[in-house]
């Protein structure tokens, strides 16, 4: 169940991504590198607090709207969430996520002016190899160039990431169009679809919309690493990503950053 009350939305965590690959997402694993469980993707916690910049500024917000997060602590399945959005003299919101008395995320929100998007020419295309490296240095190093098979976006999957992630907002299924939570897992696909990754966890992503998504069209990105270091014993990656609705239109651009080996793996 979800409550909106003006700028305040209140959400129960749904972790959408139990049988993933990632075991940060397992119980057992994730409670091996000290959490108290399993980690509901930041992804959705990005979703959870896209809710209030839907609100205020509609499908405008889709197509030429920003948002940049950053995941300061877990989010465990089933507790409640609340995102607060304070109104900022610019216009603009300023974003808290909270669980069970903990801030876990913050962000920001504003609505741009019409912009034109990337040139995709500029975005070189690399399908995901047929078998995939391990993530290291050397696979992950700056310059490489990633890319994610497309995903139909049927309304069957759409109707699915909506009620995975408790949407209650009504402009996606009154107008066709998808959750920005599904743009954003294309950016996780650029990792995961192109190198073997141990337990890993998403960090924080910095957001600019072009275009909203339409049922019926396929999600892509291309993606560059453009930063591959260490920081507080973690090694992360930081990825430009470009999201795009048949190949053919921006829909946004990323830059994704992801702890691709947390301190203490083996």
């Amino acid at each position: 169940m979800s409550v909106t009350d003006g700028l305040r939305y209140r959400v129960s965590a749904n972790n959408l991504s139990r049988a993933s690959e990632n075991k940060i997402h397992d119980d057992a694993v994730a409670r091996r590198f000290g959490f108290t469980g399993a980690l509901v993707p930041g992804v959705e916690v990005y979703a959870y607090a896209c809710h209030p910049a839907v609100q205020r500024w509609g499908r405008a917000w889709l197509e030429r709207g920003r948002l940049e997060c950053r995941f300061l602590k877990p989010v465990y399945d089933g507790k409640l969430v609340e995102v607060t959005a304070a109104e900022e003299a610019e216009g603009g919101l300023a974003l808290r996520v909270e669980s069970e008395g903990v801030l876990c995320a913050t962000g920001r929100a504003g609505l741009d002016a019409a912009a034109p998007p990337p040139a995709i020419a500029d975005w070189r295309w690399q399908a995901p190899p047929e078998t995939r490296p391990p993530a290291d240095e050397a696979s992950l190093a700056p310059g490489t160039w990633l890319g994610t098979r497309p995903l139909p976006l049927t309304p069957e999957v759409a109707a699915d990431y909506l009620q995975g992630v408790g949407e209650t907002e009504t402009l996606y299924g009154d107008e066709g169009l998808a959750h920005p939570g599904m743009i954003l897992r294309q950016c996780n696909q650029a990792l995961t679809q192109n190198v073997v990754l141990g337990p890993w966890i998403h960090v924080g992503s910095k957001v600019q919309n072009f275009s909203a998504a339409r049922l019926g069209e396929t999600l892509s990105a291309r993606a560059r690493v453009v930063a591959n270091y260490e920081a507080k014993g973690h090694r992360l990656v930081d990825l430009d990503v470009l999201v795009m609705a048949g190949g053919e239109r921006v829909l946004a651009r990323v830059l994704h950053t992801a702890v691709w080996r947390p301190r203490g793996s083996g």
